[in-house]
């Protein structure tokens, strides 16, 4: 009888980061694929979620999304209880460190971390300040 293993990696989780990257930034698949040397086919299924990237790839797809290999990684050991640390980078965006943080909530279904961190997008989205400089904004 084949052993089936869970994979190392959330490729809905990457996915869902290629997709949302490319949209912010206004690319198709072909100019991804231009930037990352990943075919467009490839990207397609990953954003589908039916594509298992390679080693490779992965590589390729975190350095362009420039988010922490960590963010795609699926837990090794199932039902473990330690918490797990949130990585992010400090240019990543408001929401995006927000969704990460709603992803690990062990309390929310995927379906609802995904709900609400769509919900956060659409009202920091509108209520953002856009008009101040950087440098207003950053005040705490």
């Amino acid at each position: 009888m084949a052993r089936t293993t869970k994979s190392l990696i959330n490729t809905a989780e990457l996915g869902r980061a290629i997709r949302r990257r490319r949209e912010e930034l206004e690319l198709s698949l072909r100019d991804v694929a231009d930037e990352t040397n990943v075919s467009a086919s490839t990207l397609s299924r990953i954003e589908n979620g039916t594509g298992k990237p390679d080693a490779d790839n992965i590589a390729r797809l975190t350095s362009w999304l420039d988010v922490p290999l960590e963010r795609i990684l699926n837990s090794t050991r199932e039902g473990r209880e330690e918490t797990k640390a949130i990585i992010y980078y400090p240019h990543e965006t408001t929401p995006e460190i927000v969704e990460a943080h709603l992803r690990a909530d062990r309390n929310l279904t995927a379906e609802t971390a995904d709900a609400l961190s769509e919900l956060f997008r659409v009202a920091y989205s509108q209520f953002s300040r856009k008009d101040q400089p950087k440098s207003a904004r950053k005040r705490r």
